[in-house]
């Protein structure tokens, strides 16, 4: 499946299409058994060109379960989720992160986080291209652009909507961003687009220049279907498309 948002943007990296299933493909990359591996690592692998996948018996990271929909693991952070994401715990813990000013204020955030488990095995992140929509549909589809790339993209997730807020930047995990949080917003009547891979710490595994954008399978189609005819084919968005490089193939 090609995209003509991806190739109207330029974007140099595969647009990554995100599918749930109780069946690993064949010859995925995934992590193994034991150790212990980041999800944006695997998703950055399927901007490349790989499809991989993540099950629940080879997610290590309590973050990354919950982060993919696969029900709630906070509960197994040393010293508690709510110590862990702000000050510490102290000596004999985890060295707090510093996300949130005090594990009263982390403790209310995550009452109100979207934690689902959905009725699937495997997530699976794989290039657009390489799906094949007459044998499975994405449940997401996720663009990594750069602030020019994505400032088109919020655009254009807005195009057809009397609303002007119809993308989100929401505190979470990386893989929260570009995963649950996207899925919840898939079962909403009108879903917003959701901008991803601000988490600091992931961030070392991502390109300085990009971040994420993710959306809702049908809302994807609708942005494609709009595209053609929006302001993509206006001066104005020709104009700054002049200084984007063309993708390396």
């Amino acid at each position: 499946m090609e995209s003509k948002i991806a190739k109207i943007l330029k974007l140099p990296l595969s647009a990554v299409a995100v599918l749930f299933t109780n069946e690993k493909p064949q010859g995925v990359l995934e992590f193994k058994n034991t150790g212990h591996g980041c999800v944006v690592s695997l998703f950055g692998a399927a901007a490349r060109g790989r499809t991989a996948a993540v099950s629940r018996d080879t997610v290590r990271c309590s973050g990354a379960f919950v982060g993919l929909g696969f029900g709630c693991a906070w509960d197994k952070i040393p010293g508690g989720i709510e110590y862990f994401l702000s000050t510490g715990r102290g000596e004999g813990y985890p060295e707090g992160e510093g996300y949130k000013k005090s594990p009263e204020i982390a403790r209310e955030s995550i009452s109100k986080f979207p934690i689902t488990d959905i009725p699937y095995d495997y997530v699976v992140f794989k290039p657009l291209s390489d799906v094949d929509v007459l044998q499975e549909q994405p449940v997401l589809v996720s663009f990594l652009a750069s602030p020019d790339q994505l400032s088109a993209l919020v655009i254009l997730a807005n195009y057809r909507r009397t609303s002007n807020d119809n993308v989100i930047v929401p505190f979470a995990a990386g893989c929260s961003q570009v995963c649950l949080i996207p899925y919840q917003e898939s079962l909403r009547d009108e879903p917003r687009a959701v901008i991803g891979l601000t988490d600091v710490t992931v961030r070392p595994l991502v390109d300085p220049e990009v971040l994420s954008f993710t959306v809702p399978y049908a809302m994807f189609l609708e942005m494609e279907e709009d595209a053609p005819g929006s302001f993509l084919g206006k001066h104005f968005w020709t104009k700054l498309a002049e200084r984007i490089p063309e993708p390396r193939l």
